[in-house]
């Protein structure tokens, strides 16, 4: 953890958060975001990674893991918000305000945290957030799904995770289920739905991780002016 916090503090960057303040804070760059939402087996984080390596540095992969990691240290979270521009700090308020509005207050103190953990990664730029419902904080960013048949999940869970049939089978199932509660109880969104991503990428023999990756980056380029 203290490797990546290092690596906040190196690449900390101004950035609006969202659209819904470019009027507000017309002064303030979008800088690059990209949000990738992912089945369980789908090679969502590997292409994560892959992309970020393709883009090149200040580039820089939060998942899941990290995420949680940093919402359940709280100390830690403070210093990621105290790292942020004084002055670019009440986006962080105000988008958690405008988007949640009275419903951010009956979330637990872990989803509190998650959220300002979210947005405060969002003023970074050069971010690529994998899961967490981080599409349906940033308006501008490049929105991405991927998704992939069942039984290439399933071999592939076996193949990567070294599990049987029978456990890649539960892990999957169980994992689709949280994720599906999860964005309804925060964002009330159903993340299964195309109209809430800019691309839609289902991998598998035809269309590897490595595909998926060189389609984000051309469309990552073209967005971003890269």
């Amino acid at each position: 953890m203290k490797k990546f916090y290092q690596l906040i503090q190196k690449n900390l960057r101004p950035s609006r958060l969202a659209e819904l303040f470019q009027k507000k804070y017309s002064t303030v760059d979008e800088l690059p975001l990209i949000t990738i939402s992912r089945e369980k087996g789908s090679g969502g984080r590997p292409t994560a990674y892959l992309l970020a390596k393709k883009l090149g540095t200040p580039w820089k992969v939060y998942h899941k893991e990290i995420v949680d990691d940093i919402a359940e240290e709280t100390h830690l979270e403070k210093k990621l918000i105290q790292e942020v521009d004084e002055h670019k700090i009440p986006l962080i308020e105000e988008t958690i305000a405008d988007f949640f509005g009275k419903r951010y207050m009956t979330f637990n103190n872990y989803h509190q945290h998650l959220i300002k953990i979210l947005s405060a990664i969002g003023q970074l730029g050069y971010s690529i957030i994998v899961g967490r419902g981080a599409q349906n904080l940033f308006p501008h960013a490049l929105k991405v799904r991927i998704i992939c048949e069942m039984e290439q999940r399933i071999k592939w869970m076996m193949e990567f995770e070294k599990m049987s049939r029978y456990k890649a089978i539960k892990v999957i199932s169980e994992s689709d289920e949280k994720r599906l509660e999860f964005e309804k109880a925060i964002f009330n969104h159903d993340l299964r739905k195309a109209h809430h991503y800019d691309l839609v990428i289902r991998t598998g023999p035809n269309l590897s991780i490595e595909d998926a990756a060189e389609a984000i980056v051309k469309l990552a380029k073209r967005r971003f002016r890269l």
